[in-house]
């Protein structure tokens, strides 16, 4: 048996102190499939530090889509506990759930998940009508938000008259328009042809080197390599975890 860490406010206050946001102890995750049972996760044990920038490797059925979403609190584990910013999650109520998912995190998903009818400037002021902010500080802060994508010139357009690109740049704003502390991107280039998914991947890059704290998700090796950590997650455990060793800028 695991002996699990005491729940103190000294221990809360040594993860922040430390600068880890993210501490999972023993994270377990079962799926009741009918008479089976289907093991996602199987004792995880991962810390992330404040400002890295993390791939979650493995591939399909690995388990690396079912952290994701306990990290994000879109799930809940059958065991083992979770802390983000020095807090218990599981000690959490609902409203403070939905405040974490509004507001701390941000989610870039493979689909993009817009809204067909609405520009991209509404689509990013979502988050921000969710949580009651006024009219006026939205449309500023989602302005401010497709700024940091390059993609104010588009902020009018459509879905369907965007790029798929595009499209991504509008999700990634919307993410990052409640400045979260985290963003979470599940196969962020999944549905991008290479070009277009090596721009996503240097716009990445220059939120990481902004201070974002960037967890990615994919099953590819050359995303993976973007990353600064590479996690591999393999029958739901961790298999390796590793630094990216960075090429050194070539100098004359």
């Amino acid at each position: 048996m695991p002996i699990e860490t005491p729940v103190t406010d000294s221990f809360r206050q040594d993860l922040v102190d430390s600068g880890i946001v993210i501490r999972t102890e023993e994270l377990t995750k079962v799926y009741e499939m009918g008479a089976e049972q289907v093991h996602a996760l199987s004792g995880v044990d991962v810390d992330i530090r404040k400002g890295e920038y993390v791939a979650i490797m493995g591939p399909s059925g690995s388990g690396k889509s079912t952290l994701m979403n306990l990290i994000g609190c879109l799930d809940s584990p059958s065991a083992g506990r979770y802390w983000l910013a020095g807090r218990l999650v599981s000690d959490l109520d609902d409203d403070e759930l939905a405040y974490i998912r509004n507001r701390e995190i941000g989610f870039v998903f493979q689909t993009f998940n817009l809204l067909p009818r609405a520009t991209a400037l509404h689509n990013v002021e979502l988050p921000l009508i969710y949580n009651g902010t006024p009219a006026e500080e939205r449309v500023e802060r989602a302005k401010k938000a497709l700024e940091r994508v390059d993609l104010i010139p588009r902020m009018h357009h459509k879905p369907n008259e965007l790029s798929g690109g595009q499209r991504q740049r509008v999700a990634i704003a919307r993410a990052l328009v409640n400045n979260p502390s985290i963003v979470l991107a599940d196969e962020p280039t999944g549905n991008l042809d290479s070009k277009t998914g090596e721009e996503i991947m240097n716009l990445f890059e220059n939120l990481h080197h902004q201070g974002n704290t960037i967890i990615l998700v994919t099953h590819e090796m050359d995303i993976a390599q973007h990353a600064h950590r590479v996690i591999f997650i393999r029958d739901g455990k961790i298999f390796s975890d590793e630094k990216v060793a960075k090429k050194k800028a070539e100098t004359d």
